[in-house]
């Protein structure tokens, strides 16, 4: 009986932490695994938030160098000048925290005096026509530069086309 007694409690005792070690090693694995998915999810979330950095850099980027230009002596919005501001009011609307400043420039003909009042309405025909878009006026500042601060310094039609322009700055 003795024989007996102690094969049955080796049993008793045997049996039970085999299966608690078995038990273990699958919640191991499963552990490993669910580690593994964790850290293939993150990255892939990495990813993600990058390549959406990025976009978001470039939108922001085109918002900011995407200028509005005019015609010689004018303030009027040229048909593809009204499309690029209805696209930096949409970028406006999805990033409510950003104001701007629009800068008016004009070409070297004229006087200083004439062409920093043509490029205050040039500035300001830009701010009116996104407050028409819904852009609160607040968010939106304008100030004119003139002919002091030319893209190109050419003394050309090509130049002077590049010089006449509205510009965006964040504020």
């Amino acid at each position: 009986m003795t024989n007996r007694f102690w094969t049955g409690l080796s049993l008793l005792l045997v049996i039970p932490a085999l299966l608690f070690t078995a038990s273990c090693a699958k919640k191991h694995l499963k552990s490993e695994a669910g580690i593994a998915a964790t850290a293939e999810e993150a990255g892939t979330a990495r990813l993600q938030k990058q390549a959406m950095k990025r976009k978001e850099f470039a939108e922001r980027e085109r918002f900011l160098n995407e200028d509005i230009h005019f015609e010689f002596d004018k303030s009027r919005l040229l048909a593809k000048a009204k499309r690029i501001l209805r696209r930096k009011a949409k970028w406006l609307t999805a990033h409510p925290g950003v104001s701007v400043i629009i800068e008016g420039h004009c070409d070297e003909r004229g006087t200083n005096e004439y062409n920093m009042a043509l490029g205050d309405r040039r500035a300001r025909s830009v701010k009116t026509f996104l407050i028409d878009l819904g852009i609160a006026r607040n968010r939106l500042t304008t100030i004119s530069y003139g002919e002091e601060r030319p893209l190109d310094y050419r003394h050309n039609e090509e130049s002077w086309a590049k010089n006449r322009r509205a510009h965006f700055v964040m504020d």
